[in-house]
């Protein structure tokens, strides 16, 4: 399973583990697995879609701009703004 941090700067929004997470990537959207090669994009406004098992319905978050960065700990999205 990979790690997955979404986090404002006001606050951590969620911790926990998950099969798999796309992310609005300025250069194109981008998908992250566990074991996935360290990396760092930044965000463009768009949907995080959030997968907890393989098959399964992703779960849609709103997120506005920020940084995304992909490290042997997993999976780390720094937004400004996260709706809903």
């Amino acid at each position: 399973m990979l790690h997955f941090e979404l986090v404002t700067p006001e606050k951590l929004v969620r911790s926990e583990e998950v099969y798999m997470v796309t992310v609005p990537g300025t250069e194109g959207d981008f998908g992250v697995l566990q074991g996935h090669a360290p990396f760092m994009s930044t965000v463009r406004d768009g949907n995080l879609s959030i997968y907890r098992t393989d098959k399964g319905e992703p779960e849609t978050i709103r997120i506005e701009g920020g940084f995304a960065e992909v490290n042997a700990k997993g999976l780390t999205v720094l937004a400004e703004k996260v709706e809903g």
